[in-house]
């Protein structure tokens, strides 16, 4: 088993129409679909992010960070929100994004995310991290 993350990106134009869906219908689309990848037993997290006007930017192009509050001007596409699904293979997780419920010209990235396992052990931030996740119950 592997973890895959599954990043729904919007465009200003289908977050617009998320955001016109009536919010009870947009729970139960969603629930709907929670509830099959609970049922699957492959769930790990899912959430879904606030208003993009409502957050910042922290750009590093310079000497030091520049803070910008959202919304941001040329974006094409923001990151609304993710699925952490762990299942058997990218094929499987591709098999899951197809199912997402989405609004047309939105978009889903997937990426797998390394366990810790696949580190150097021996390093000493990995042995930290790991004492951390073991007392954490995460590991």
């Amino acid at each position: 088993m592997a973890k895959y993350m599954l990043i729904m990106r919007n465009t200003d134009e289908s977050l617009a129409t998320m955001m016109s869906t009536p919010f009870d219908q947009m729970l139960e689309t969603v629930g709907r679909f929670n509830e099959e990848l609970i049922k699957a037993g492959v769930l790990v997290a899912a959430e879904g992010l606030d208003d993009p006007g409502q957050g910042v930017v922290v750009d590093y192009s310079g000497e030091k960070p520049v803070v910008t509050d959202g919304p941001y001007g040329e974006t094409k596409e923001l990151f609304g929100g993710f699925y952490l699904i762990d299942v058997a293979s990218k094929e499987e997780a591709v098999e899951w994004a197809k199912r997402m419920p989405a609004i047309p010209g939105s978009k889903a990235e997937i990426r797998r995310v390394p366990g810790i396992e696949e580190f150097p052990q021996d390093n000493e931030w990995i042995v930290k991290e790991r004492a951390w996740r073991e007392r954490t119950g995460q590991l």
